[in-house]
């Protein structure tokens, strides 16, 4: 059994019903594909209730810790609301999703503002919303923060974000960490940038360091080896610049079951393993333990969600592959285009027989790689049947397009036998609403 739900390949309470349709928190998935109609995201209330707390729990021994979702991963006005009721703060890495977690109502003091190209219009409305801090990436940043500040009569806190030189095994798109990143500071750069600061931008308070190693990692060593290089420098650079920096920002990162054979480790087995670093590197460099920031994204809203899909037409390659295809694919989930990501999926409306056939899921679109998911084995699948692929809930909406203009699809959340709109379907009127004729 899983011990916390990123382990797990589906939402909680997800099972067959007495029709034999599949069933998430009592809501028929059949049924919801009828009402919505298909594509459609279903996110599931509990499941992404039950990991915000066992992040919670699992860091609760840490009492300096502070939960920051990272908004990429998934990000819509309701998202906001019911991680904010779970105590999580935001990390956030453009105006639309600053513009969304006020629009939610949250207490724009938990939100830290990262990315590695901030505009200056960003810039301005994260401090007109009194962000909590930014995660000042680069040199030129650190100017244009700390001269629209000054405009506005304020003293932004900031987080220094480096890169640790830290490569985790995962997809190198998605290696964040390692030295040849385009994100953060390289070590040889932090007595620069801090002497920059403390000479030429009186409106920048630096509270800490900010690091992230990375995304969909198995692997624990690399968070101990992440938090010791942020509190030796951390210990360097209070040492060297008569500074008081007490707050590291870990990032996220932590994997999820995709399919059978991938194995995350827990919430528990890594902040047991971020915490335990924090000890033994602060003891090692003689440091008063620092305010801890964690970031998780994918391990958030990951499981909590998946894609149904009406099936369609269907191709039999002489001496090759079947192909089934989907009335969605690259533009509502990119993933597989661009990573090789790899799901697991079932036909969600009963079926009288245990007919499985090995089929590739094609998407619709007009591109050869829109494949969702090759060679899986699906119970007798036919046209009209609903597909449900799982673990949809990060990265699919958030990434996805209007490629051949086709509409997004809408999203809804489903909890205890009730579902509700949370993402309106769009509508052709909108999707030439900007469109401009002369």
């Amino acid at each position: 059994m899983p011990k916390t739900v990123n382990q797990s390949i589906k939402p909680l309470n997800t099972t067959r019903n007495n029709l034999g349709n599949l069933e998430i928190s009592g809501c028929d998935t059949v049924e919801l594909a009828r009402k919505y109609g298909t594509p459609l995201y279903v996110m599931d209330e509990v499941t992404l209730r039950q990991i915000a707390k066992e992040y919670k729990n699992a860091f609760s021994s840490y009492k300096k810790t502070n939960m920051m979702y990272a908004s990429k991963a998934l990000m819509t006005s309701q998202i906001a609301k019911i991680l904010h009721e779970e105590g999580f703060g935001f990390d956030v890495v453009s105006g639309g999703e600053i513009y969304t977690i006020h629009n939610a109502k949250v207490d724009m003091n938990f939100a830290t503002f990262n990315g590695n190209n901030k505009t200056k219009d960003e810039i301005e409305t994260a401090l007109k919303l009194n962000i909590g801090r930014i995660s000042v990436d680069n040199f030129l940043e650190v100017k244009m923060l700390d001269e629209e500040a000054k405009k506005q009569n304020k003293i932004q806190k900031i987080l220094l974000r480096i890169t640790p030189g830290i490569e985790c095994h995962t997809h190198k798109y998605i290696q964040t960490g390692h030295l040849d990143s385009k994100f953060g500071f390289d070590l040889t750069q932090i007595d620069e940038v801090i002497n920059l600061i403390k000479n030429e931008c009186s409106n920048l308070e630096i509270k800490g360091l900010h690091a992230h190693i990375g995304s969909q990692i198995f692997e624990t060593k690399v968070y101990y080896d992440e938090i010791g290089v942020l509190i030796k420098e951390l210990k360097r650079i209070n040492t060297t610049h008569n500074l008081n920096l007490d707050e590291i920002n870990a990032g996220g990162g932590l994997g999820i079951t995709y399919i059978a054979t991938d194995c995350p480790p827990s919430v528990d087995t890594i902040a047991n393993t971020i915490i335990t670093s924090i000890k033994d590197h602060c003891k090692k460099y003689d440091v008063e333990e620092p305010v801890l920031y964690i970031e998780p994204g994918r391990s958030i809203v990951g499981t909590a969600g998946v894609t149904l899909y009406t099936i369609g037409s269907n191709k039999q390659v002489p001496n090759g592959r079947k192909y089934i295809a989907v009335d969605g694919g690259m533009a509502d989930n990119p993933r597989p285009s661009m990573y090789e990501a790899k799901y697991y999926a079932e036909i969600a409306n009963y079926k009288n027989n245990k007919n499985m056939e090995k089929v590739t899921v094609a998407g619709r679109f007009c591109e050869s790689g829109d494949i969702l998911i090759k060679d899986i084995e699906l119970n007798d699948p036919r046209t009209g049947d609903i597909l449900c692929v799982y673990n949809t809930g990060a990265y699919g909406y958030s990434m996805s397009s209007n490629y051949n203009r086709v509409l997004k699809p809408a999203m809804i959340l489903v909890n205890n036998s009730q579902s509700d709109i949370i993402i309106k379907r769009e509508t052709y009127e909108q999707l030439v609403q900007n469109d401009v004729l002369k």
